[in-house]
Protein backbone atom coordinates (compact mmCIF):
# COMPACT_ATOMS: atom_id res chain seq x y z
CA UNK A 1 0.00 0.00 0.00
CA UNK A 2 1.04 3.52 -0.39
CA UNK A 3 0.93 5.59 2.43
CA UNK A 4 0.33 9.13 3.21
CA UNK A 5 -0.38 11.00 6.12
CA UNK A 6 -0.82 14.98 7.54
CA UNK A 7 -2.13 16.57 10.81
CA UNK A 8 -6.04 17.00 9.23
CA UNK A 9 -6.10 13.22 8.88
CA UNK A 10 -4.70 10.78 7.42
CA UNK A 11 -5.60 8.91 3.68
CA UNK A 12 -4.04 5.71 2.77
CA UNK A 13 -4.38 4.83 -0.99
CA UNK A 14 -4.00 1.38 -2.90
CA UNK A 15 -0.83 1.42 -5.45
CA UNK A 16 -1.23 0.42 -9.06
CA UNK A 17 1.32 -1.72 -10.83
CA UNK A 18 3.90 -0.32 -13.47
CA UNK A 19 2.50 -0.30 -16.77
CA UNK A 20 -0.95 0.53 -15.74
CA UNK A 21 -2.02 2.98 -18.55
CA UNK A 22 -5.81 3.84 -17.27
CA UNK A 23 -8.57 3.82 -15.36
CA UNK A 24 -12.53 4.65 -15.69
CA UNK A 25 -13.71 7.88 -15.13
CA UNK A 26 -16.24 7.07 -12.75
CA UNK A 27 -18.44 10.23 -11.53
CA UNK A 28 -18.31 11.78 -7.71
CA UNK A 29 -20.12 14.43 -6.34
CA UNK A 30 -18.12 17.54 -4.45
CA UNK A 31 -19.86 19.67 -1.94
CA UNK A 32 -20.04 19.64 2.11
CA UNK A 33 -21.21 22.11 4.99
CA UNK A 34 -20.27 21.50 8.91
CA UNK A 35 -21.14 22.90 12.09
CA UNK A 36 -19.53 22.59 15.54
CA UNK A 37 -19.22 23.20 19.37
CA UNK A 38 -17.00 22.34 21.77
CA UNK A 39 -17.07 21.20 25.66
CA UNK A 40 -14.21 22.58 28.74
CA UNK A 41 -12.25 19.55 29.70
CA UNK A 42 -9.92 21.00 33.09
CA UNK A 43 -6.78 19.61 33.66
CA UNK A 44 -3.38 21.27 35.57
CA UNK A 45 0.19 20.95 34.32
CA UNK A 46 2.50 21.72 31.50
CA UNK A 47 2.46 21.24 28.09
CA UNK A 48 4.99 19.31 25.31
CA UNK A 49 3.09 17.77 22.05
CA UNK A 50 0.79 20.87 21.83
CA UNK A 51 -0.21 23.40 24.40
CA UNK A 52 -3.32 25.51 24.52
CA UNK A 53 -1.98 27.28 21.76
CA UNK A 54 -0.95 24.08 20.18
CA UNK A 55 2.57 26.04 20.37
CA UNK A 56 5.26 23.45 19.97
CA UNK A 57 7.49 23.09 16.90
CA UNK A 58 6.75 26.13 15.89
CA UNK A 59 9.53 28.47 14.57
CA UNK A 60 10.57 31.12 17.07
CA UNK A 61 10.25 34.93 15.50
CA UNK A 62 11.36 36.36 18.72
CA UNK A 63 12.26 36.19 22.01
CA UNK A 64 12.00 38.65 24.98
CA UNK A 65 13.35 39.35 28.30
CA UNK A 66 10.90 41.52 30.68
CA UNK A 67 12.54 42.88 34.17
CA UNK A 68 9.88 43.40 35.89
CA UNK A 69 12.06 45.02 38.72
CA UNK A 70 14.95 46.32 36.81
CA UNK A 71 18.19 47.59 38.74
CA UNK A 72 19.39 51.64 38.01
CA UNK A 73 22.53 49.93 36.65
CA UNK A 74 21.70 48.96 32.82
CA UNK A 75 24.57 46.73 32.49
CA UNK A 76 23.22 44.57 35.34
CA UNK A 77 19.73 44.08 33.10
CA UNK A 78 21.65 43.65 30.37
CA UNK A 79 23.51 40.90 32.31
CA UNK A 80 20.56 39.36 33.58
CA UNK A 81 18.96 39.45 30.23
CA UNK A 82 21.80 37.70 28.68
CA UNK A 83 21.78 35.08 31.33
CA UNK A 84 18.55 33.97 30.70
CA UNK A 85 18.69 33.73 26.89
CA UNK A 86 21.87 31.75 27.36
CA UNK A 87 19.89 29.33 29.79
CA UNK A 88 16.55 29.04 28.07
CA UNK A 89 19.44 28.20 24.88
CA UNK A 90 16.32 29.68 22.92
CA UNK A 91 17.01 31.82 19.48
CA UNK A 92 14.85 33.29 16.85
CA UNK A 93 14.26 30.28 13.82
CA UNK A 94 14.69 27.64 16.52
CA UNK A 95 11.72 25.39 16.57
CA UNK A 96 9.97 26.20 20.28
CA UNK A 97 9.66 22.99 22.65
CA UNK A 98 7.29 24.06 25.84
CA UNK A 99 8.50 21.55 28.42
CA UNK A 100 11.67 22.04 27.50
CA UNK A 101 12.37 25.23 28.10
CA UNK A 102 9.95 25.43 31.19
CA UNK A 103 12.68 22.88 32.37
CA UNK A 104 15.45 25.49 31.64
CA UNK A 105 13.84 28.38 33.07
CA UNK A 106 12.90 26.62 36.25
CA UNK A 107 16.70 25.98 36.54
CA UNK A 108 17.09 29.66 35.94
CA UNK A 109 15.37 30.94 38.60
CA UNK A 110 17.95 28.67 41.29
CA UNK A 111 20.50 31.30 40.05
CA UNK A 112 21.03 34.63 42.09
CA UNK A 113 20.46 37.10 40.25
CA UNK A 114 16.84 35.85 39.44
CA UNK A 115 13.92 35.31 42.02
CA UNK A 116 11.45 34.29 39.24
CA UNK A 117 10.79 34.36 35.81
CA UNK A 118 7.65 33.29 34.24
CA UNK A 119 7.05 32.83 30.28
CA UNK A 120 4.27 33.85 27.78
CA UNK A 121 3.80 32.51 23.98
CA UNK A 122 1.96 34.55 22.16
CA UNK A 123 1.50 33.98 17.67
CA UNK A 124 3.79 36.10 15.77
CA UNK A 125 3.19 38.26 12.37
CA UNK A 126 4.87 35.31 10.26
CA UNK A 127 3.05 32.55 11.66
CA UNK A 128 5.47 31.29 14.45
CA UNK A 129 5.74 32.34 17.81
CA UNK A 130 6.75 35.15 20.48
CA UNK A 131 8.61 33.65 23.40
CA UNK A 132 8.08 36.56 26.07
CA UNK A 133 10.13 36.13 29.59
CA UNK A 134 8.98 38.04 32.58
CA UNK A 135 11.60 37.99 35.33
CA UNK A 136 12.36 39.76 38.89
CA UNK A 137 15.55 40.30 39.99
CA UNK A 138 16.53 38.82 43.16
CA UNK A 139 19.11 38.97 45.95
CA UNK A 140 19.14 35.25 47.33
CA UNK A 141 22.44 33.15 46.72
CA UNK A 142 19.90 30.40 46.38
CA UNK A 143 16.57 29.74 45.82
CA UNK A 144 13.93 28.15 48.51
CA UNK A 145 12.50 24.66 47.32
CA UNK A 146 9.00 24.62 45.94
CA UNK A 147 6.60 22.96 43.76
CA UNK A 148 3.56 22.01 44.42
CA UNK A 149 4.88 18.30 45.97
CA UNK A 150 7.03 20.75 48.58
CA UNK A 151 4.86 23.86 49.48
CA UNK A 152 0.70 22.17 48.26
CA UNK A 153 0.75 25.63 46.71
CA UNK A 154 -1.22 25.66 43.51
CA UNK A 155 0.86 29.15 42.14
CA UNK A 156 3.79 26.79 41.96
CA UNK A 157 2.06 24.43 39.25
CA UNK A 158 3.24 22.96 36.72
CA UNK A 159 6.66 22.76 39.22
CA UNK A 160 5.98 19.51 41.19
CA UNK A 161 9.21 19.68 42.46
CA UNK A 162 12.38 21.50 42.67
CA UNK A 163 14.98 21.17 45.26
CA UNK A 164 19.28 21.23 45.34
CA UNK A 165 18.51 21.29 41.18
CA UNK A 166 16.48 18.31 40.79
CA UNK A 167 13.17 19.70 38.90
CA UNK A 168 10.08 17.99 38.40
CA UNK A 169 7.18 19.48 35.92
CA UNK A 170 3.92 17.59 35.59
CA UNK A 171 2.07 17.58 32.65
CA UNK A 172 -2.25 17.75 31.90
CA UNK A 173 -3.73 18.19 28.37
CA UNK A 174 -7.21 17.93 27.45
CA UNK A 175 -9.30 18.55 23.90
CA UNK A 176 -12.44 17.75 22.97
CA UNK A 177 -13.94 17.97 19.05
CA UNK A 178 -17.00 18.13 17.15
CA UNK A 179 -16.51 18.18 13.85
CA UNK A 180 -19.17 17.72 10.49
CA UNK A 181 -19.59 17.02 7.34
CA UNK A 182 -22.12 17.23 3.93
CA UNK A 183 -21.11 15.03 1.13
CA UNK A 184 -17.92 13.71 2.29
CA UNK A 185 -15.43 12.58 0.04
CA UNK A 186 -17.27 14.64 -2.73
CA UNK A 187 -20.53 12.37 -2.17
CA UNK A 188 -18.37 9.29 -3.08
CA UNK A 189 -17.00 6.98 -0.53
CA UNK A 190 -17.37 3.93 -2.69
CA UNK A 191 -14.94 5.76 -5.05
CA UNK A 192 -12.29 7.15 -3.01
CA UNK A 193 -12.31 4.61 -0.28
CA UNK A 194 -12.62 1.96 -2.21
CA UNK A 195 -9.34 -0.40 -1.19
CA UNK A 196 -8.86 1.72 1.32
CA UNK A 197 -7.46 -0.68 4.83
CA UNK A 198 -8.79 1.34 7.30
CA UNK A 199 -12.41 2.25 6.43
CA UNK A 200 -14.98 0.33 8.91
CA UNK A 201 -18.54 0.19 8.84
CA UNK A 202 -20.31 3.25 7.73
CA UNK A 203 -18.35 6.20 6.68
CA UNK A 204 -18.83 9.82 5.88
CA UNK A 205 -20.24 10.51 2.52
CA UNK A 206 -23.36 11.93 0.73
CA UNK A 207 -25.43 14.30 2.72
CA UNK A 208 -24.67 15.36 6.55
CA UNK A 209 -22.66 13.70 9.24
CA UNK A 210 -20.59 14.48 12.21
CA UNK A 211 -18.88 13.38 14.98
CA UNK A 212 -16.50 13.88 18.70
CA UNK A 213 -13.26 13.34 19.39
CA UNK A 214 -11.27 14.48 22.36
CA UNK A 215 -7.86 13.20 24.20
CA UNK A 216 -5.63 13.66 27.33
CA UNK A 217 -2.46 13.65 27.93
CA UNK A 218 -0.06 13.76 31.16
CA UNK A 219 2.95 13.20 31.90
CA UNK A 220 6.19 14.03 34.02
CA UNK A 221 9.43 15.56 32.59
CA UNK A 222 12.29 16.27 34.73
CA UNK A 223 16.16 16.69 34.77
CA UNK A 224 18.66 16.57 37.97
CA UNK A 225 21.96 17.67 37.74
CA UNK A 226 25.41 14.88 37.60
CA UNK A 227 28.16 17.49 37.70
CA UNK A 228 28.38 21.36 37.67
CA UNK A 229 27.33 21.76 34.05
CA UNK A 230 26.05 17.72 33.21
CA UNK A 231 22.26 17.23 33.73
CA UNK A 232 20.13 14.24 33.15
CA UNK A 233 16.69 14.60 31.90
CA UNK A 234 13.63 12.59 30.92
CA UNK A 235 9.59 12.40 29.77
CA UNK A 236 7.30 10.06 30.22
CA UNK A 237 3.93 10.26 29.31
CA UNK A 238 0.54 8.70 28.27
CA UNK A 239 -2.51 9.65 25.56
CA UNK A 240 -6.29 8.51 25.97
CA UNK A 241 -8.03 9.14 23.31
CA UNK A 242 -11.86 8.95 21.63
CA UNK A 243 -14.03 9.15 19.24
CA UNK A 244 -17.45 8.69 18.43
CA UNK A 245 -19.98 9.54 15.66
CA UNK A 246 -19.29 8.89 12.06
CA UNK A 247 -16.12 10.08 10.63
CA UNK A 248 -14.43 9.90 7.36
CA UNK A 249 -13.36 6.30 7.63
CA UNK A 250 -16.04 4.45 10.47
CA UNK A 251 -18.68 5.02 12.10
CA UNK A 252 -17.15 2.67 15.22
CA UNK A 253 -16.95 4.21 18.36
CA UNK A 254 -13.08 3.71 19.84
CA UNK A 255 -10.71 4.94 22.42
CA UNK A 256 -7.14 3.94 22.86
CA UNK A 257 -4.63 4.14 25.92
CA UNK A 258 -0.67 4.05 24.76
CA UNK A 259 2.60 6.04 25.87
CA UNK A 260 3.26 8.94 24.08
CA UNK A 261 6.79 10.49 25.14
CA UNK A 262 9.49 8.00 26.64
CA UNK A 263 12.87 9.59 26.54
CA UNK A 264 15.84 10.30 28.68
CA UNK A 265 18.77 12.22 27.71
CA UNK A 266 22.04 14.09 28.56
CA UNK A 267 23.03 17.72 28.50
CA UNK A 268 25.74 19.48 28.85
CA UNK A 269 27.63 22.60 27.96
CA UNK A 270 29.88 26.02 28.81
CA UNK A 271 29.49 29.67 28.87
CA UNK A 272 32.81 31.05 28.06
CA UNK A 273 34.33 34.63 29.66
CA UNK A 274 33.21 36.45 26.12
CA UNK A 275 29.61 34.86 26.87
CA UNK A 276 29.41 32.56 23.99
CA UNK A 277 27.32 29.18 25.22
CA UNK A 278 28.49 25.80 23.86
CA UNK A 279 25.90 23.27 24.77
CA UNK A 280 25.78 19.69 23.93
CA UNK A 281 22.60 17.44 23.82
CA UNK A 282 22.11 13.85 23.39
CA UNK A 283 18.81 11.78 24.12
CA UNK A 284 16.80 8.46 22.89
CA UNK A 285 13.17 7.32 23.14
CA UNK A 286 9.76 7.70 22.21
CA UNK A 287 10.41 11.67 21.01
CA UNK A 288 8.72 14.32 18.74
CA UNK A 289 10.97 15.56 15.85
CA UNK A 290 10.62 18.35 12.79
CA UNK A 291 12.77 19.88 10.59
CA UNK A 292 12.23 23.43 10.07
CA UNK A 293 8.52 24.28 9.49
CA UNK A 294 7.97 20.57 8.72
CA UNK A 295 7.56 20.70 5.20
CA UNK A 296 9.44 17.27 5.12
CA UNK A 297 9.69 15.98 8.78
CA UNK A 298 6.88 17.54 10.94
CA UNK A 299 4.62 13.94 11.47
CA UNK A 300 6.45 12.04 13.27
CA UNK A 301 3.42 10.18 14.52
CA UNK A 302 0.23 8.48 12.42
CA UNK A 303 -3.50 9.43 14.36
CA UNK A 304 -7.13 7.73 13.67
CA UNK A 305 -7.79 4.15 12.99
CA UNK A 306 -7.37 1.85 16.48
CA UNK A 307 -5.72 5.22 18.11
CA UNK A 308 -9.00 7.48 16.99
CA UNK A 309 -8.70 11.29 17.75
CA UNK A 310 -8.00 11.48 13.54
CA UNK A 311 -8.29 15.22 13.10
CA UNK A 312 -7.42 16.38 17.00
CA UNK A 313 -4.26 14.78 16.06
CA UNK A 314 -2.86 14.60 19.61
CA UNK A 315 -0.02 11.80 19.14
CA UNK A 316 3.63 12.86 17.36
CA UNK A 317 6.55 11.14 19.16
CA UNK A 318 8.48 8.60 17.26
CA UNK A 319 8.69 4.87 17.95
CA UNK A 320 12.01 5.78 18.57
CA UNK A 321 14.57 9.22 18.00
CA UNK A 322 18.09 9.32 18.85
CA UNK A 323 19.14 12.79 18.45
CA UNK A 324 22.62 14.33 19.03
CA UNK A 325 22.93 18.40 18.86
CA UNK A 326 25.66 20.41 19.36
CA UNK A 327 25.13 24.41 19.72
CA UNK A 328 27.51 26.83 19.64
CA UNK A 329 25.11 30.28 20.54
CA UNK A 330 23.02 30.71 17.25
CA UNK A 331 24.30 27.74 15.32
CA UNK A 332 23.25 24.46 15.84
CA UNK A 333 24.05 20.92 13.93
CA UNK A 334 21.64 17.82 14.89
CA UNK A 335 22.18 14.19 14.17
CA UNK A 336 19.33 11.79 14.09
CA UNK A 337 17.40 8.34 13.95
CA UNK A 338 14.13 8.06 13.26
CA UNK A 339 11.85 5.42 13.15
CA UNK A 340 8.04 7.23 12.82
CA UNK A 341 5.09 5.53 14.46
CA UNK A 342 3.00 4.45 12.17
CA UNK A 343 -0.63 2.91 12.34
CA UNK A 344 -0.13 -0.74 12.28
CA UNK A 345 -2.42 -1.40 9.63
CA UNK A 346 -0.73 0.13 6.98
CA UNK A 347 3.43 0.41 8.94
CA UNK A 348 5.80 1.00 5.94
CA UNK A 349 8.36 0.16 8.57
CA UNK A 350 10.54 3.14 7.55
CA UNK A 351 13.71 3.81 9.31
CA UNK A 352 15.70 7.29 8.54
CA UNK A 353 18.51 8.59 9.34
CA UNK A 354 19.91 12.25 8.90
CA UNK A 355 22.01 15.45 9.84
CA UNK A 356 20.22 19.23 10.33
CA UNK A 357 22.31 22.52 10.39
CA UNK A 358 20.86 25.79 11.13
CA UNK A 359 22.36 28.96 11.95
CA UNK A 360 21.57 33.20 12.29
CA UNK A 361 23.36 35.04 10.01
CA UNK A 362 22.53 38.26 11.05
CA UNK A 363 20.04 40.93 9.57
CA UNK A 364 17.07 38.76 10.33
CA UNK A 365 18.60 35.87 8.01
CA UNK A 366 18.06 32.49 9.63
CA UNK A 367 19.68 29.69 7.36
CA UNK A 368 18.86 25.85 7.22
CA UNK A 369 19.92 22.54 5.45
CA UNK A 370 19.25 18.69 5.87
CA UNK A 371 20.00 15.68 4.58
CA UNK A 372 18.12 13.04 4.88
CA UNK A 373 18.74 8.84 3.84
CA UNK A 374 16.31 6.10 4.50
CA UNK A 375 17.80 3.12 5.52
CA UNK A 376 14.94 0.65 4.94
CA UNK A 377 11.14 0.33 4.48
CA UNK A 378 8.50 -1.35 2.82
CA UNK A 379 7.27 1.89 1.04
CA UNK A 380 6.08 1.63 -2.37
CA UNK A 381 6.23 3.90 -5.53
CA UNK A 382 4.47 3.06 -9.15
CA UNK A 383 5.10 4.66 -12.61
CA UNK A 384 4.26 4.08 -15.84
CA UNK A 385 7.91 3.71 -16.84
CA UNK A 386 10.28 1.80 -14.24
CA UNK A 387 13.40 3.37 -14.34
CA UNK A 388 14.22 -0.12 -13.77
CA UNK A 389 12.70 -2.67 -15.87
CA UNK A 390 13.78 -5.68 -13.96
CA UNK A 391 12.11 -4.23 -10.83
CA UNK A 392 8.44 -4.84 -10.12
CA UNK A 393 8.10 -1.77 -8.09
CA UNK A 394 9.77 0.96 -6.89
CA UNK A 395 10.85 1.53 -2.96
CA UNK A 396 11.43 4.31 -0.90
CA UNK A 397 14.42 2.18 0.58
CA UNK A 398 17.14 3.90 -0.37
CA UNK A 399 16.13 7.47 -1.21
CA UNK A 400 18.07 10.41 -0.48
CA UNK A 401 16.87 14.18 0.11
CA UNK A 402 19.13 17.14 0.20
CA UNK A 403 17.27 20.69 1.60
CA UNK A 404 17.95 23.89 2.01
CA UNK A 405 16.01 26.33 3.91
CA UNK A 406 16.21 30.52 4.31
CA UNK A 407 14.07 32.89 6.46
CA UNK A 408 14.06 36.72 7.12
CA UNK A 409 12.17 38.91 9.56
CA UNK A 410 12.91 42.49 8.42
CA UNK A 411 14.35 43.62 12.16
CA UNK A 412 11.74 46.11 14.03
CA UNK A 413 9.69 45.92 10.57
CA UNK A 414 7.02 44.93 8.61
CA UNK A 415 8.26 42.33 6.13
CA UNK A 416 9.45 38.91 6.06
CA UNK A 417 10.34 36.00 3.33
CA UNK A 418 10.86 32.41 3.19
CA UNK A 419 12.20 29.93 0.65
CA UNK A 420 13.01 25.97 0.80
CA UNK A 421 14.37 24.14 -1.54
CA UNK A 422 14.83 19.85 -1.71
CA UNK A 423 15.85 17.25 -4.67
CA UNK A 424 15.04 13.58 -3.61
CA UNK A 425 17.41 10.95 -5.48
CA UNK A 426 17.21 7.21 -4.64
CA UNK A 427 20.42 4.69 -4.36
CA UNK A 428 18.42 1.77 -6.17
CA UNK A 429 17.08 3.55 -9.40
CA UNK A 430 16.72 6.66 -11.53
CA UNK A 431 14.91 9.13 -9.33
CA UNK A 432 14.97 12.94 -9.46
CA UNK A 433 12.36 14.67 -7.75
CA UNK A 434 11.65 18.06 -6.67
CA UNK A 435 9.99 20.43 -4.06
CA UNK A 436 10.38 23.99 -3.64
CA UNK A 437 8.21 27.27 -1.72
CA UNK A 438 8.90 30.43 -1.46
CA UNK A 439 6.67 33.17 0.65
CA UNK A 440 6.47 36.72 1.07
CA UNK A 441 4.41 39.16 3.90
CA UNK A 442 3.59 42.29 5.73
CA UNK A 443 2.06 43.54 8.77
CA UNK A 444 0.13 46.91 8.51
CA UNK A 445 0.98 47.80 12.17
CA UNK A 446 -1.12 50.93 11.78
CA UNK A 447 -3.91 49.49 10.35
CA UNK A 448 -7.11 48.04 12.80
CA UNK A 449 -6.71 44.61 13.57
CA UNK A 450 -3.22 45.05 12.55
CA UNK A 451 -3.73 42.42 9.53
CA UNK A 452 -0.87 40.69 8.46
CA UNK A 453 -1.17 39.56 4.73
CA UNK A 454 1.03 36.92 2.56
CA UNK A 455 1.36 34.97 -0.53
CA UNK A 456 3.19 30.90 -0.62
CA UNK A 457 4.32 29.17 -4.01
CA UNK A 458 4.30 25.57 -3.35
CA UNK A 459 5.51 22.95 -6.18
CA UNK A 460 6.08 18.78 -5.24
CA UNK A 461 7.61 17.30 -8.66
CA UNK A 462 4.71 14.84 -10.36
CA UNK A 463 6.15 11.83 -12.40
CA UNK A 464 6.66 12.29 -16.16
CA UNK A 465 5.96 9.42 -17.89
CA UNK A 466 8.03 10.73 -21.28
CA UNK A 467 10.97 9.52 -19.06
CA UNK A 468 12.58 6.31 -17.59
CA UNK A 469 13.71 8.36 -14.40
CA UNK A 470 11.23 8.56 -11.98
CA UNK A 471 10.20 12.16 -11.05
CA UNK A 472 7.37 12.19 -8.13
CA UNK A 473 8.00 13.66 -5.00
CA UNK A 474 7.73 11.81 -1.70
CA UNK A 475 5.96 13.58 1.03
CA UNK A 476 7.47 11.71 3.76
CA UNK A 477 6.60 12.82 7.39
CA UNK A 478 5.08 16.57 5.62
CA UNK A 479 2.36 18.00 7.99
CA UNK A 480 2.49 20.22 10.67
CA UNK A 481 -1.07 21.92 10.80
CA UNK A 482 -3.06 23.85 8.70
CA UNK A 483 -0.65 27.07 8.52
CA UNK A 484 2.00 24.62 7.66
CA UNK A 485 1.96 21.95 5.24
CA UNK A 486 -1.67 20.75 5.38
CA UNK A 487 -2.79 22.45 2.24
CA UNK A 488 -6.19 22.73 2.26
CA UNK A 489 -8.67 21.97 5.19
CA UNK A 490 -10.51 19.73 2.90
CA UNK A 491 -8.67 19.57 -0.53
CA UNK A 492 -5.81 17.97 1.66
CA UNK A 493 -7.69 14.76 2.68
CA UNK A 494 -8.00 14.14 -1.61
CA UNK A 495 -4.75 15.37 -2.63
CA UNK A 496 -1.19 15.48 -0.56
CA UNK A 497 1.90 16.97 -0.81
CA UNK A 498 2.77 15.29 -4.25
CA UNK A 499 2.38 16.00 -7.84
CA UNK A 500 1.00 19.13 -6.30
CA UNK A 501 1.52 23.00 -7.25
CA UNK A 502 -0.68 25.35 -4.43
CA UNK A 503 -0.57 29.46 -4.24
CA UNK A 504 -2.16 30.21 -0.97
CA UNK A 505 -3.01 33.48 0.04
CA UNK A 506 -3.18 33.82 3.90
CA UNK A 507 -4.16 36.83 5.95
CA UNK A 508 -4.03 37.30 10.07
CA UNK A 509 -6.36 39.71 11.77
CA UNK A 510 -6.39 40.40 15.78
CA UNK A 511 -9.31 42.04 16.68
CA UNK A 512 -8.19 42.03 20.06
CA UNK A 513 -5.34 40.89 21.37
CA UNK A 514 -6.90 37.26 22.31
CA UNK A 515 -8.69 36.72 18.78
CA UNK A 516 -7.25 35.39 15.73
CA UNK A 517 -8.58 35.36 12.49
CA UNK A 518 -6.94 34.04 9.56
CA UNK A 519 -8.75 33.29 6.12
CA UNK A 520 -7.21 31.64 3.36
CA UNK A 521 -7.58 31.41 -0.60
CA UNK A 522 -6.11 28.29 -2.13
CA UNK A 523 -5.62 27.12 -5.99
CA UNK A 524 -4.33 23.95 -6.35
CA UNK A 525 -3.43 22.45 -9.91
CA UNK A 526 -1.33 19.15 -10.77
CA UNK A 527 2.42 19.30 -11.93
CA UNK A 528 1.58 16.44 -14.18
CA UNK A 529 -0.69 14.24 -15.40
CA UNK A 530 -0.07 11.34 -14.00
CA UNK A 531 -0.83 10.61 -10.55
CA UNK A 532 -0.09 7.09 -10.08
CA UNK A 533 0.17 6.83 -6.19
CA UNK A 534 -2.35 9.07 -4.97
CA UNK A 535 -5.79 8.92 -4.64
CA UNK A 536 -6.74 5.70 -7.49
CA UNK A 537 -9.99 8.00 -8.83
CA UNK A 538 -7.60 10.69 -9.89
CA UNK A 539 -5.17 8.45 -11.23
CA UNK A 540 -4.65 9.86 -14.95
CA UNK A 541 -5.60 13.43 -14.70
CA UNK A 542 -7.36 15.10 -17.94
CA UNK A 543 -7.16 18.72 -16.69
CA UNK A 544 -3.82 20.21 -14.07
CA UNK A 545 -6.71 22.29 -12.48
CA UNK A 546 -7.54 20.75 -9.28
CA UNK A 547 -9.36 22.85 -7.19
CA UNK A 548 -10.13 26.01 -5.27
CA UNK A 549 -10.72 26.67 -1.25
CA UNK A 550 -11.93 29.01 0.58
CA UNK A 551 -11.64 29.05 4.67
CA UNK A 552 -11.40 30.99 7.84
CA UNK A 553 -9.89 29.89 10.86
CA UNK A 554 -10.72 31.48 14.19
CA UNK A 555 -8.80 31.55 17.66
CA UNK A 556 -9.51 32.56 20.87
CA UNK A 557 -6.57 32.22 23.63
CA UNK A 558 -8.93 32.67 26.17
CA UNK A 559 -6.22 32.42 28.96
CA UNK A 560 -2.70 31.04 28.97
CA UNK A 561 -4.09 27.68 29.55
CA UNK A 562 -7.44 27.98 27.60
CA UNK A 563 -7.72 27.91 24.18
CA UNK A 564 -10.92 27.87 21.50
CA UNK A 565 -10.63 27.15 18.32
CA UNK A 566 -12.73 26.33 14.85
CA UNK A 567 -13.23 26.80 11.33
CA UNK A 568 -15.26 26.84 8.30
CA UNK A 569 -13.88 25.74 4.72
CA UNK A 570 -15.62 25.38 1.40
CA UNK A 571 -13.89 23.58 -1.80
CA UNK A 572 -14.58 23.79 -5.32
CA UNK A 573 -13.59 21.27 -7.77
CA UNK A 574 -11.71 22.44 -10.96
CA UNK A 575 -11.54 20.44 -14.46
CA UNK A 576 -9.79 17.78 -13.24
CA UNK A 577 -11.89 16.78 -10.93
CA UNK A 578 -15.11 17.54 -12.95
CA UNK A 579 -13.66 15.32 -15.95
CA UNK A 580 -13.10 12.17 -13.31
CA UNK A 581 -16.21 12.75 -12.41
CA UNK A 582 -18.08 13.56 -15.87
CA UNK A 583 -20.14 15.92 -14.70
CA UNK A 584 -21.21 18.56 -12.41
CA UNK A 585 -19.88 18.59 -8.60
CA UNK A 586 -21.03 20.96 -5.97
CA UNK A 587 -18.64 22.26 -3.46
CA UNK A 588 -17.56 20.61 -0.59
CA UNK A 589 -18.03 22.55 2.79
CA UNK A 590 -16.79 21.92 6.28
CA UNK A 591 -16.74 23.26 10.27
CA UNK A 592 -15.00 22.00 13.33
CA UNK A 593 -14.24 23.37 16.54
CA UNK A 594 -12.45 22.48 19.38
CA UNK A 595 -10.98 23.59 23.13
CA UNK A 596 -8.11 22.74 24.50
CA UNK A 597 -6.98 23.30 28.17
CA UNK A 598 -3.39 22.38 28.94
CA UNK A 599 -1.28 23.54 31.88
Amino acid sequence: MRQTRGSAGVSFFPQHPVGIRALPRLPLLLAAILTLTCVLVNSPAPVLAQSARADDSQIVEKIEVILLNPSPDASVNQRVSDLIRRSINLFPGMTFNRTEVQLALSRTTRQAAIADAQMEVTPGSAGGVIVTISAQLGDKVSREDRGYLLTGETGDLPVLFDRDGTIIVGKLEALTMLYGNVDAWYGRPDLYLAGNPLVSGETAGQGASGWGEGFVHTGLYGLTPLGEDLYAYGGLSTILSASAGTELFTDESRYHLAIEDAYLGLVGGETFETGDRLLWNVSAGRKRYAIGDSMIIGNTASNGDERAALQSNPRWAADMLVLGQLRYNASLAELFYLDPDELPEVDSRTRMAGINLETDIGGGFNLGGSFIKVLESDYAYYALTAPDPASATLGRDGLQVYDARLRWKQPNGQFFASAEFAVQRNDNFDMFATALAGEVGYQFQELPWTPVISYRYAQFSGDDPATARFERWDPLLSGGNGEQWVQGINHFKLFQDSNLVTHRFQMRLRPNPKVELVPQFWIFTADSATNLGGNPALSFLGSDELGYEANLTAKWFISPQVMLQGHVAATFPGEAARDAASGDLDPWWSAMAFLRVAF
